[in-house]
């Protein structure tokens, strides 16, 4: 039979878990776009911008078992995209974007929109293809998202280009996609290694990144029968759930908050699970990791690249830590842990007052905010955060205690996610709360997006942390320079935002206000309707991780630079300059 290229892919897409597309049309996808809008499975979204469309197919995808999908333009569409879709890779998301080319038959060159798509996505995706024939459009896009899932996931890019989308070709036995599974071998002498490192350890600790957010139960009974203290990775903070005695909180080296430094200080034995120990999660590579690391990852090129494991493990962390589990109940004692809980409780406790004693009149202090937040929202609500100041503090004060209950752009770390990514997130599961927490500054990048969000009634709640600067860099640069340069922000009435794109708005202006207008949001998010609340925020004081890691740099600066940078900023502060 003869069938169009973009019939052909419309029914490979149907067949996948995609239940919407993200992407503008454009004069090389537009054949795409109307054999998708005959869909009763798919549902292309209209974004405003790539950028964000490949933010709301990462929240998708990070949330659900879907994953999410592009539909973009070469060329400029793909270099808008081009963020997002780093973002997914370097944090191990799902993403399959399928894109328009050049036509592939023509004899002349400079056509609208030719550039080499897969050199420039190279090293941002798992793998790029061309499709070359009819024949080969479904089998094309069926591996593309089998390589986008297995093993650790992520972005991979199809281009079918603009002659195979509008001709018919020969299509002959249309195969049916067929879910398979990586099976993975399990290193049985590993495990029986890791088990022998856990018996002789006297003070075990467990670390968990993202990769572990399917093994929490397995997890959570692995630390109870350790007795070990259980820290998390910031974007794996869901891995584990912060109301269990054993979590400390986010890191545990200098850059922590004192419930991670106490409980891991003297650790002798780490198990860590799907975990890079990359930048952020080490606060700059500053933690100390023992020799006897145990390291639980599906992808084996992360062992040993920053810290020596005593024991490698691959696979998938809820195999693997079943296994585990089973071996510990009849190789090792169950140990007490009742004094380090107490102790993880009165740490916790401490940091907090010593939050709420920063209180002032006029601003809001964040920790009064997280408190009434956690209150009000439900407990399997999904959390967005960007990248900036927020961030930290939404790590150390909100406790998250379901798994995938928040998200964060991490190893890209690109400013401007939330809001795209909280519409994503809320489109995939429409029956939770979602929530963003943004700076202004990140806030700035994409929140027309929330245009997208108004026609068609999607109500994320977005807290915008308003202080008029990019308060995280403001910071550093105050603790390296005493001085700041160039984080100053335009002045923008965020009020007027909400009018253009038809949200909701509302402000918290000190912390009198914080309850009435976090149940308000709420209220008029189960009306459907997308709503910033613009926050007055204090963000007077440094988190442990900001205070932490500049410490951490500075320390391992050469002699020199470091006599000139501290006698540079003690010369600015008496001199006020």
């Amino acid at each position: 039979m003869k069938k169009t290229g973009a019939w052909l892919a419309r029914y490979a897409l149907e067949q996948l878990p995609i239940s919407h597309t993200f992407g503008i049309p454009g004069v090389h996808n537009t054949e795409l776009y109307d054999e998708l809008n005959a869909s009763e499975i798919i549902q292309p979204v209209l974004v405003t911008h790539e950028g964000c469309g490949a933010f709301m197919a990462d929240g998708m995808s990070r949330v659900s078992d879907k994953i999410g999908c592009l539909l973009i333009v070469p060329a400029a569409g793909v270099t808008h995209a081009a963020s997002g879709i780093g973002e997914a890779f370097l944090d191990g998301i799902p993403m399959l974007i399928i894109s328009g080319g050049i036509r592939s038959d023509s004899q002349y060159g400079y056509q609208l929109h030719e550039m080499d798509q897969h050199k420039l996505l190279e090293p941002i995706t798992k793998k790029t293809f061309k499709v070359e024939s009819h024949d080969m459009v479904v089998p094309t896009i069926f591996e593309a998202y089998a390589i986008a899932v297995d093993g650790e996931p992520g972005p991979v890019f199809v281009e079918i280009p603009v002659n195979i989308q509008l001709d018919r070709g020969e299509a002959i036995n249309l195969p049916e996609f067929v879910k398979t599974r990586h099976e993975y071998s399990i290193d049985q002498i590993a495990v029986d290694q890791a088990i022998a490192l856990f018996d002789a350890a006297k003070s075990p600790g467990i670390f968990v990144g993202w990769g572990a957010v399917d093994a929490t139960e397995n997890i959570r009974q692995i630390a109870e029968h350790l007795g070990a203290p259980v820290a998390t990775t910031l974007q794996g903070i869901s891995s584990f759930p912060a109301d269990h005695p054993l979590h400390t909180g986010f890191g545990f080296g200098p850059a922590s908050v004192p419930a991670s430094k106490i409980a891991f200080d003297g650790c002798d034995c780490l198990l860590a699970i799907g975990t890079r120990f990359g930048e952020i999660a080490t606060g700059s590579y500053g933690v100390t990791v023992p020799k006897n690391l145990i390291h639980i990852d599906i992808n084996p090129k992360v062992f040993n690249r920053n810290y020596p494991a005593r024991v490698s493990l691959q696979g998938d962390a809820k195999e693997i830590t079943r296994i585990l589990l089973d071996k510990l109940h009849f190789a090792v004692p169950k140990r007490d842990c009742h004094a380090l809980e107490k102790q993880i409780a009165e740490d916790k406790k401490s940091y907090r007052i010593s939050w709420q004693e920063s209180d002032k009149d006029d601003v809001v202090n964040p920790v009064r905010f997280f408190d009434e937040l956690r209150m009000l929202i439900d407990d399997d609500s999904i959390v967005v955060v960007d990248d900036g100041n927020h961030t930290f503090l939404t790590a150390e004060l909100l406790p998250i205690h379901q798994p995938k209950g928040m998200i964060s752009p991490t190893d890209f770390n690109c400013m401007g996610y939330a809001v795209p990514a909280a519409i994503g997130a809320k489109i995939a599961q429409p029956e939770k709360q979602v929530v963003s927490i943004v700076g202004d500054g990140a806030f700035l990048m994409t929140a027309m997006e929330l245009a997208t969000a108004s026609k068609n009634e999607i109500a994320t709640i977005n807290f915008i942390f308003s202080d008029g600067e990019l308060s995280q860099i403001s910071q550093a640069q105050q603790k390296s320079y005493n001085r700041t340069t160039c984080t100053e922000l335009v002045s923008v009435k965020i009020k007027g935002i909400a009018m253009a794109t038809g949200a909701e708005y509302l402000t918290i202006n000190n912390n009198t206000e914080i309850a009435a207008a976090i149940s308000k949001a709420l209220e008029l998010a189960e009306q459907n309707k997308p709503v910033i609340v613009d926050v007055n925020i204090d963000y007077s004081r440094p988190t442990s991780f900001t205070n932490g890691v500049v410490k951490t740099n500075i320390k391992r600066l050469p002699f020199d630079t470091k006599v000139r940078m501290i006698g540079r900023a003690v010369y600015r502060k008496v001199l006020k300059k």
